[in-house]
């Protein structure tokens, strides 16, 4: 399989192709000047520079693939058009290069989010039959992705993947979490608790690539998580034996929340990077559960993740302590 991969060098997009190469797939990379090659440089992959923007480029990249895999996404951003114009009109972009050409492209794989589907009201999963109910841009800005893709669905066949909450080697959201509890404080956000699914991204990246290649995932939208949800109070526990270490909780009140967040948002401005904690990322962290059920995945195409939360916590400790992150 011969495969066109934006994100290649985020922290999902490595590990993807990584596994795709070990497993004898083509990996063809799209790449920005500007991007960081460190963890695909030692990759047999064939690197490819143009712009989501970029009609004529991309079509260049396109001719002879047999499936894309769209992992590239805007996360966090410094203005809320930021997210459209990545998420959505990226997307668009490259899908109407291949329909407006014609490419024989097999299959266009989106890597959505949880985001776009929105959180859920109780400890019940959402499913992929649920109206999607997003609480922040960035996770409109994917469901608009999602939506157009599956309009073109007579033209292009697709699958989409809502990664719920992905942890692991490389990740650098889920890690400042990690580095708190480690300096002795588990942040407890409005004094309660989170109920969360979680993804170990090796897992994640193996039923991507399942995906990618099954005939019964044909224009299916799927969850990929871990089936049993966890409070973050957990993943502080396995911290803090895995460090031989002890924290307290800090309650942080809503409102010191949007203090926090707009304090940072005012920095992100002044620097031009934009941060992880802004008012975006508290309308996610508002909600109480954030629980996705990977069953359809489980059904339709016999894919479960297999990291259970202690071993893939340890995992990832163990590689921010080699990398000196932690």
């Amino acid at each position: 399989m011969k495969v066109f991969l934006t994100g290649a060098t985020g922290f999902v997009g490595s590990h993807l192709a990584e596994l795709m190469i070990n497993n004898g797939h083509q990996v063809r990379a799209l790449l920005r000047t500007t991007s960081n090659l460190r963890w695909i440089a030692d990759l047999n992959l064939e690197t490819f520079y143009a712009k989501l923007d970029n009609a004529n480029a991309l079509l260049k990249g396109l001719q002879d693939v047999d499936v894309v895999i769209h992992a590239a996404a805007l996360t966090k951003a410094l203005k809320n058009e930021d997210y459209y114009r990545v998420n959505f009109e990226g997307t668009k972009n490259l899908i109407d290069v291949i329909i407006e050409n014609e490419l024989p492209v097999k299959r266009f794989v989106l890597i959505s989010s949880q985001a776009a589907a929105g959180p859920s009201q109780s400890l019940e999963p959402v499913t992929e039959n649920d109206p999607p109910q997003p609480v922040s841009e960035y996770g409109k800005s994917k469901l608009l992705a999602e939506n157009y893709l599956k309009e073109k669905a007579q033209k292009l066949e697709y699958t989409i993947i809502r990664p719920s909450a992905v942890y692991g080697p490389r990740d650098t959201d889920v890690l400042q979490f990690f580095q708190s509890v480690k300096r002795g404080m588990i942040p407890k956000w409005q004094n309660r608790e989170k109920y969360v699914s979680f993804v170990y991204v090796k897992d994640l990246v193996e039923g991507i690539l399942v995906t990618a290649q099954h005939p019964k995932a044909k224009n299916q939208t799927y969850f990929i998580a871990d089936p049993q949800p966890y409070t973050w109070d957990e993943l502080a526990r396995i911290t803090l034996e895995f460090f031989n270490s002890k924290a307290i909780h800090v309650p942080i009140p809503l409102s010191a929340v949007k203090v926090i967040a707009g304090l940072s948002e005012f920095w992100s401005k002044i620097s031009k990077k934009p941060s992880i904690i802004n008012r975006q990322k508290v309308a996610e962290l508002i909600p109480d559960f954030w629980i996705c059920s990977p069953q359809k995945i489980k059904n339709q195409l016999g894919f479960e993740t297999s990291t259970d939360i202690e071993t893939g916590v340890k995992r990832t400790l163990e590689w921010y302590v080699e990398q000196n992150w932690i």
